[in-house]
C-alpha cells in the first residue's frame, strides 16, 4: 500500500526546534521529489521546500530560509524537515507530498495526512 506518513509534530516554544519525518511505504522515496507544505488556520496551503530525487533542495518560502532544511535518508525511506528558530507564525499542519516526478513539481497530487505543529509559550 502506497503511503506517506508524517510524524514529529507537537507543541514547542518560540525559538525551539522540531524535526518532522515523512516516511514512505509501498514505494522508494529516493526516486521521487518530495515536498513539505503547511496550512495554517484560515490560510491557504503554503509550499515550503522540496527535495528532488537528485538530492537538490529548493526553497519556495523566504520566511523559512535559514531556519528550515530538508533532507532524505534512503536507508529509512524517509524525508525530514528540520525546523529551528520556530516562531508562532509557523503554527500549522505540515504535510509531505509528491507528484511522482523526479524533479520538484509545481503541484502535488499525493499527500500524507499531516502533522500538527504549534509554536507557543
Amino acid at each position: 500500500q502506497v503511503q506517506l506518513v508524517e510524524s514529529g509534530g507537537g507543541l514547542v516554544q518560540p525559538g525551539g526546534s522540531l524535526r518532522l519525518s515523512c516516511a514512505a511505504s509501498g514505494f522508494g522515496l529516493d526516486f521521487y521529489a518530495i515536498g513539505w507544505l503547511r496550512q495554517a488556520p484560515g490560510k491557504e496551503r503554503e509550499e515550503l521546500l522540496c527535495i528532488a530525487s537528485s538530492g537538490h533542495s529548493t526553497y519556495y518560502t523566504d520566511s523559512v530560509k535559514g531556519r528550515f532544511t530538508i533532507s532524505r535518508d534512503k536507508a529509512k525511506n524517509t524525508v525530514y524537515l528540520q525546523m529551528s528558530s520556530l516562531k508562532p507564525e509557523d503554527t500549522a499542519i505540515y504535510y509531505c507530498a509528491t507528484a511522482w516526478s523526479s524533479s520538484c513539481p509545481s503541484e502535488y497530487d499525493y499527500w500524507g495526512r499531516g502533522t500538527q505543529v504549534t509554536v507557543s509559550s
